[in-house]
């Protein structure tokens, strides 16, 4: 155990070649926070069930790092989906069932990855924090 912990610490202090998921939430739906969590949960373990389980075991090893981000349009929203897709990465889009806030058939959200830390950048490192 005091290994893994070593080896976590060291690759959390160093940066070295760690493994992420990033949820990208329309900003532009006026979800309550509620329905955003709700939907951010559901694009996250939707990827996670479509990623090799090696990738998902190592990330899990790192700790499950999720950051959430903000896209201000549908437009947005898959204009970065088609990039990580075409990246190679793993891509989950949800689309709402409209039994709460929002309009049935309306793209909410996209988690990518889990995958290295680099490659989600390369897509979505110019997005801000939700």
């Amino acid at each position: 155990m005091k290994k893994i912990l070593t080896l976590l610490v060291d690759k959390i202090v160093h940066k070295k070649d760690m493994m992420k998921q990033v949820i990208l939430v329309r900003t532009d739906l006026g979800m309550g926070t509620g329905k955003i969590a709700a939907q951010a949960a559901h694009a996250s373990v939707e990827a996670v069930l479509a990623s090799d389980m090696k990738d998902v075991r190592k990330w899990m090893g790192e700790g499950m790092k999720k950051v959430v981000l903000k896209v201000k349009s549908e437009s947005e929203l898959m204009k970065h989906a088609t990039l990580a897709r075409d990246a190679g990465l793993i891509v989950s889009l949800i689309v709402d069932a409209g039994w709460t806030e929002i309009k049935a058939g309306t793209k909410t959200s996209v988690a990518i990855g889990p995958a290295w830390e680099k490659d989600i950048d390369e897509v979505t490192g110019k997005l801000g924090l939700l």
